[in-house]
């Protein structure tokens, strides 16, 4: 995913390139990759396994040595040298692979690019794009929008005990019925906000997009003609 992410941008055939990594483990193994490979082609293991030859015999580290051994017992002999003729296959690669790792982390960082969270306003939800987050803001990187889907409307700006005592005065009748409905729907969206106040205040200057729980299922393009409307009015 990393070395496509670099073709595209390298290409310049598109004006915009969407990385879409859902969930959230994903995303932090695809930001993750390009330092773990700089990190893994500079490991000295990796350089020893690169010596030509029978590369743990001549490791002139005796820990690398007992190391080695150690893993051809366990895996055994061939195992080991299969997985040096593999790493030897990409001898003299090295170079453009950290050049590409380096660039790609350059471009994650870039101010072109912008990393957009999206969320359900529930608990683990929320939970899980603060922690993305966070990880961004260890990695220098900033959030540059958060859209929230799937939100319950408020319906007015009245409180939802307020209404559940109009509901109760009315209690045995329709319009009771529709107060104690509409409490409900208060108190669900009352918690979803309560949920959102903390990612909210982790992302911020970043602006917060609501979009609002639809009454169908978004499977063709009116759908997403609806989203848009809502993401971008």
């Amino acid at each position: 995913a990393m070395e496509k992410l670099y073709e595209l941008h390298e290409e310049s055939q598109f004006d915009l390139v969407v990385v879409d990594t859902p969930p959230t483990r994903n995303a932090l193994d695809f930001l993750d990759a390009p330092r773990r490979l700089t990190r893994f082609l500079d490991h000295r293991l990796y350089r020893i396994l690169m010596t030509p030859g029978r590369a743990y015999v001549r490791a002139v580290n005796v820990a690398a040595q007992a190391f080695l051994r150690t893993v051809s017992k366990v895996v055994g002999g061939d195992v080991i040298e299969d997985a040096i003729a593999f790493f030897q296959a990409f001898e003299g690669m090295e170079a453009g692979f950290r050049d590409r790792a380096e660039r790609v982390l350059q471009l994650l960082s870039a101010p072109e690019t912008a990393f957009v969270l999206v969320a359900s306003p529930r608990g683990d939800t929320v939970g899980e794009a603060t922690y993305f987050a966070d990880r961004l803001a260890e990695g220098g990187i900033s959030v540059s929008a958060l859209v929230v889907n799937r939100m319950h409307p408020r319906f007015g700006t009245g409180r939802p005990e307020a209404t559940r005592e109009r509901a109760r005065t009315l209690s045995g009748t329709d319009l009771g019925e529709m107060y104690a409905n509409l409490a409900d729907f208060q108190l669900v969206a009352a918690s979803e906000e309560d949920h959102l106040t903390g990612l909210a205040g982790r992302v911020a200057p970043a602006p917060v997009v609501r979009v609002p729980f639809l009454t169908t299922d978004v499977h063709d393009l009116d759908g997403l003609d609806e989203i848009a409307a809502h993401l971008f009015r």
